[in-house]
């Protein structure tokens, strides 16, 4: 199979940029599925760039790994979403749980020398073998040899300085290094995905030559940075933040608990600096436009973007979908503060079961479908 001329012309600028946020980015696959449903059987991904973060960058690796088939991809992420459980991502019996924290606190009492156990709520070891069944990132780079593909991108941070590192796999993208971030061109592995969806403190941060990663969103100051690197003059975006409410007569009637503040840290983590990233590309293309109406020569180049953000709370269908959880895991979350019916947004990031992800896949194709008109006429333009 070969590209098709159209699908090609129309895709060879166009990034697919997929935000990070746990067991919400269920709702990428049905967006996702929605969009497949208008291009032929045989057509390839209408995307060259795939750019990830988090749970977004395992999504984007599997459909990079099917490049040369927009529908076969959707359908086997799909199949993978819709028969989700806990025990697929991170060990979630009573046994193993209070083990693994145990050995965490224990770790901190040893020497500088010794070799600690990474330090985490729950051990993510069935995700890292899942990952290496299911996925043949050997294709990926057959894809971008074969032309369905220009470039894949896999963002992690990395804890021994702070920066925000992008590894990427391309045919023509050079490296690059800006303040606090950094592109490496590299051959992507599950080692990359596993250092991108590791949240900070709930899954083990992860060693990739000397230095050791965790959850890309962290410390991820410009998200639209890797996709622009790689050469996007479009960005199709599909983010995993909750509709902000409007409503300021809401008031809190006592301090947060441990379970609200740190939904609130994983909100800010996963959704701010995209909000406010996109601003940044706002004012620049504005900037643009104001100097081609001035026939000023400029070295910036303008970014067209759209987002798809949910519809729906996502706290409030993790709610319904509360009981689902294993007993040991909402025994640990109850530590925390955390309940069916909290205020915390906890829930929501860690909720890998079927009855919760198919809800989620189900609200992308709705708001997908929504804004159908838009998004076909931003990926053929």
């Amino acid at each position: 199979m070969t590209p098709n001329n159209d699908t090609q012309k129309n895709a060879s600028q166009t990034a697919l940029l997929l935000a990070g946020g746990g067991a919400r980015a269920a709702y990428q696959v049905g967006v996702l599925k929605a969009i497949a449903q208008h291009y032929p059987r045989n057509s390839a991904i209408p995307f060259k760039i795939i750019s990830g973060t988090s749970a977004g960058a395992i999504n984007g690796a599997a459909m990079a790994s099917y490049a040369s088939c927009f529908h076969l991809g959707v359908k086997k992420l799909e199949w993978i979403w819709r028969n989700f459980s806990t025990h697929q991502v991170y060990y979630a019996d009573y046994i193993r749980v209070f083990r693994h924290i145990f050995r965490s606190v224990f770790s901190g009492f040893q020497a500088d020398y010794a070799n600690k156990t990474p330090v985490s709520l729950f051990d993510s070891k069935p995700l890292r073998l899942m990952l290496a069944k299911i996925l043949d990132l050997q294709r990926i780079d057959r894809n971008i040899m074969g032309g369905y593909l220009s470039s894949v991108s896999v963002t992690a941070s990395c804890y021994n300085n702070g920066d925000s590192i992008t590894f990427f796999q391309s045919k023509d993208a050079q490296e690059w290094r800006r303040a606090k971030r950094a592109g490496q061109r590299t051959l992507l592995g599950v080692h990359h995905l596993m250092a991108s969806a590791a949240i900070p403190l709930v899954f083990p941060s992860v060693r990739i030559h000397q230095q050791y990663f965790g959850d890309g969103s962290v410390n991820q100051l410009a998200p639209l940075s890797a996709p622009i690197h790689l050469g996007a003059d479009k960005i199709m975006i599909i983010g995993l933040a909750d509709p902000r409410s409007h409503d300021s007569s809401q008031r809190m009637m006592h301090h947060p608990d441990l379970a609200t503040i740190a939904g609130h840290l994983l909100d800010t983590v996963f959704t701010d600096t995209l909000n406010s990233d996109l601003e940044r590309l706002q004012r620049i293309n504005s900037t643009i436009a104001v100097l081609e109406q001035h026939t000023i020569a400029s070295p910036l180049k303008k970014i067209d973007t759209l987002l798809i953000n949910p519809s729906q709370n996502f706290s409030q269908i993790a709610s319904e979908h509360y009981l689902a959880l294993p007993l040991a895991v909402r025994t640990i979350l109850r530590l925390t503060g955390t309940r069916q019916h909290s205020e915390s947004s906890l829930a929501s990031y860690l909720l890998f079961e079927k009855s919760y992800t198919r809800r989620l896949i189900e609200l992308g194709v709705e708001d997908a479908n929504q804004q159908m008109p838009q998004i076909l006429k931003f990926l053929k333009s």
